[in-house]
Order: structure tokens, then C-alpha cells, then sequence
């Protein structure tokens, strides 16, 4: 079990990273060597021998493998990112990059997503070089760069250029999964993710005939891309179910004694009250307009408009999401990628899966292991293309009054002390077992 230098060290790792602004603002604009460091220099204490990558100056990932005691056994990847959305100061209670500890409480910018889990990593690394401890199986270390944008800074480019150094590695965990989600019953539910959505980030050109805003013009560029970008808001895509999620559907309907009728999969989420959060986002694909662009004055009707739009794809839909978007864009709006990644699908038979339940269930006895798919996504997407299959496993202990979802890229996004203690000695359990 995580010594009590462990409980200590993940709080102070924790509060120390989040006070290293790693904003990610997109296109480039973030650094994330100086965090990369700290954790380079946590992992050199430990006995370890870190790596430190870099596809861009200043865009640094660390990577370091500890040694199992079976040879024979595949590796296992335990991986966290590094950057942060960023955060606009006067909306915060706290500054965002204070790590303030007060009243038992984490605050800043990274305390979930996930400078968290990359302080848990360190403090039980740490704590198995205190106590001479070796997992069963290699286990790979990695800090990535870039994951709140494309990743190419960092797992991508570290799945396509450095595959050398994950060798062996068949499954990873990383965020979000193993937290504590209060269904408002009293029970207590962890859902471990098996899964994620496809991203299918979407750009739209309409194109028309250029024009002065007073004459008739029946090839607006606007009005077409409006058009396109209403029928896709308005769309209401059907419910395509994963094994993941069907899963998660029938373990949650039984944990309520509702019987688990997946034809009729709306009735079933009314049922299922508040503990339907965790699967509605993942039985349909879903693609939100986010982005508008168009015109430069107001009595000029432009010759092109662009928009922007969120998509996300279920594992096995992609070609039916292309063939839809074919047919709401129309024949006047083109569409294209501008950034995709593939759905993941891992499997709940796994004994890696088995394990991450147990460590749960030994800590929080009274709480209920579910599995379930994740709406968005992970570094797992880029290590998926070595064959690494993805879990979530990030574990938390939350009181109900946390939201712990709405702290996601939220204002005064926060971690209790307890939460961390308890994800330090889960994660620790699992690793030494796994």
C-alpha cells in the first residue's frame, strides 16, 4: 500500500504542476517543457532513466520504462498529458495557477484534467523505488505534450516517430475513468472507460456568388452554409450501440433492478435517472456547430463562409457519419476533416479490466464498478496506432457535492485532498497487480 510520503507527495506534486501554466491555446501557442522537467526530475529521483522528447522547442515529452519481474509478460503504458486548457482569470474564485491548497482542497487549472493523475504517477513510481518494488510486467512512464489540441506535438508524435520506446506495450490507462459518480440515491458508482467516440472535427466551405447586399442573390455563400449548419444541429442521428456501452446499459439496469431492454434504449435512460449521464452522450453519434466565419462588411455579400463543427463517431459508424454529413452539407457545401482521430474499443474480459475493478472495489467497498464509453477522447487515440488498447483509469473518490464532469475545462476546476489520497493508493494497488 502507498506509504504516507505518497499521500504527502501527490498533494505537493499536484499543487507544483498546476502552479507551471501550461496553457494549450491551440496552433502551437504552449510550452510544456518546464512541467516536462519537473517530472523528469521526480522520475531521475526515483532511479529512473527519463527521456525527454521533442517535435517542437519547448513542446517536450518524457517517457522512462521501469523493469518487471516477468520478463515474458507485455508491458502496460500509464500515461497522462501535461497541458491545460486555459483559464481566464476573473472567472475564477482562486488564480487559476496558484495550486492553492485550502481547506483540504486542490485549486487550479489541471487539478482533474490531469495534472492530477501525472502526480499520482509520480508519488507511487517514487514510493516503489522507496520500497524496492518492481511491477510483474514493464511499465511504461509517459508525460505527453499536446493533448488538448492534436496531439501532434505529443503522443502522435511519439506513436509515429518513437515507437521503439513503448515496445512490448499491449494496453495503457490514463484519464477519465474510476471516479466516483453520486447517482443521488446514495449509491456510489466508478465507471472504468472501455472506449471512446471517434473526434470528426468538421470544416465547411460554402461557396457563391460574390455581391452588393442591396441586389438579389440566389448563390449566397451565407444562406447556403446557414442551411448546412442548421440541418446538422437539427439532426437527430440514431442510436447505434457499441459492445462498451450496451454493456454499460445492462450492468446499470441491473444494478436498479430495471430490466435491461436495449430496443428500447430511450425508455431505459429515462429509467436509469441521474446515473443515464455516463452512457446518453455515447448512443448516437453527435455533431455540434461550434464556429462561424464569414464577410468582412455588411453590404457586401461575401463569395465564401466558412463554419466549424464538432463531430464525434461511435466505434464501427465512420462510414455512416461520412455518408450523413454527405447528405446534410447538400450539394452547394463541401466538407472536409480538419482533425481526426479514431473510436476506440477495448475489451471488459480483460484481466487488465478485472484488476482495475478490484482496486476499486478494495477502496471504496460500498461503490459500484461500471463500465463505460467515453463522449470525447484521449492520448489513446495516437497509442492505439501501436496496438496499445486504451483504458480509463484516472481513480478518484469525490463527495457529492463535486461535479466532477462540470470541472472538466471549468471555472474553478478543483480536487480534494481525500480524492488524491485515494487515487494514489488505487492506482498503486492496480499496477503492482497488474
Amino acid at each position: 500500500m502507498a506509504d504516507q510520503q505518497a499521500l504527502d507527495e501527490v498533494v505537493r506534486f499536484t499543487a507544483e504542476l498546476i502552479r507551471i501554466d501550461t496553457s494549450n491555446f491551440g496552433g502551437g501557442d504552449c510550452r510544456e517543457r518546464p512541467a516536462a522537467e519537473y517530472a523528469a526530475e521526480r522520475l531521475a529521483e526515483a532511479g529512473l532513466e527519463p527521456i525527454l522528447l521533442e517535435r517542437t522547442a519547448g513542446r517536450t515529452n518524457v517517457v522512462a520504462r521501469i523493469e518487471g519481474t516477468d520478463p515474458t509478460a507485455d508491458a502496460l503504458l500509464v500515461h497522462g498529458h501535461l497541458d491545460v486548457v486555459p483559464a481566464q482569470a476573473a472567472d475564477w474564485s482562486v488564480d487559476p495557477f496558484s495550486g492553492e491548497v485550502r481547506d483540504g482542497v486542490v485549486w487550479g487549472r489541471g487539478a482533474v484534467d490531469m495534472k492530477n493523475m501525472d502526480a499520482m504517477i509520480l508519488a507511487v513510481v517514487r514510493a516503489w523505488a522507496r520500497e524496492g518494488v518492481r511491477p510483474r510486467r514493464d511499465v511504461v512512464v509517459a508525460f505527453t505534450a499536446d493533448e488538448e489540441a492534436s496531439a501532434e506535438d505529443g503522443s502522435g508524435f511519439l506513436a509515429d516517430h518513437h515507437p521503439e520506446l513503448f515496445e512490448g506495450c499491449t494496453e495503457g490507462v490514463s484519464e477519465s475513468g474510476a471516479f466516483t459518480f453520486h447517482d443521488g440515491t446514495g449509491r456510489q458508482l466508478y465507471p472504468v472507460a472501455a472506449g471512446e467516440r471517434g473526434t470528426a472535427w468538421l470544416k465547411l466551405t460554402a461557396r457563391g456568388r460574390a455581391g452588393h447586399g442591396s441586389k438579389v442573390n440566389s448563390e449566397n455563400a451565407v444562406t447556403r452554409l446557414a442551411a448546412a449548419v442548421t440541418r446538422i444541429g437539427e439532426h437527430r442521428w440514431p442510436l447505434r450501440l457499441t459492445p462498451t456501452v450496451s454493456a454499460a446499459l445492462t450492468e446499470l439496469a441491473t444494478l436498479y433492478g430495471i430490466e435491461p431492454d436495449l430496443h428500447d434504449v430511450d425508455l431505459l435512460l429515462d429509467k436509469l435517472g441521474p446515473a443515464a449521464k455516463l452512457v446518453e452522450a455515447t448512443v448516437r453519434n453527435s455533431a455540434n456547430p461550434t464556429m462561424l466565419n464569414a464577410g468582412y462588411k455588411v453590404n457586401v455579400i461575401p463569395g465564401e463562409a466558412v463554419a466549424f463543427v464538432d463531430g464525434r463517431y461511435l466505434y464501427g459508424t465512420e462510414d455512416e457519419f461520412r455518408a450523413t454529413l454527405d447528405l446534410l452539407t447538400g450539394p452547394d457545401v463541401d466538407w472536409e476533416f480538419h482533425h481526426r482521430e479514431v473510436a476506440l474499443q477495448a475489451p471488459l474480459d480483460s484481466p487488465t479490466y478485472a484488476r482495475m475493478r478490484a482496486a476499486v472495489e478494495e477502496f471504496a467497498p460500498d461503490g459500484h464498478v461500471v463500465p463505460y464509453c467515453m463522449s470525447g477522447g484521449t492520448d489513446a487515440k495516437q497509442f492505439s496506432r501501436l496496438g496499445i488498447t486504451g483504458y480509463g483509469f484516472a481513480p478518484l473518490k469525490l463527495p457529492e457535492d463535486l461535479d466532477y464532469q462540470a470541472l472538466f475545462h471549468g471555472v474553478d476546476e478543483r480536487v480534494p485532498v481525500e480524492a488524491l489520497h485515494f487515487g494514489v493508493q488505487v492506482l498503486d494497488r492496480f499496477l503492482r497487480t497488474a
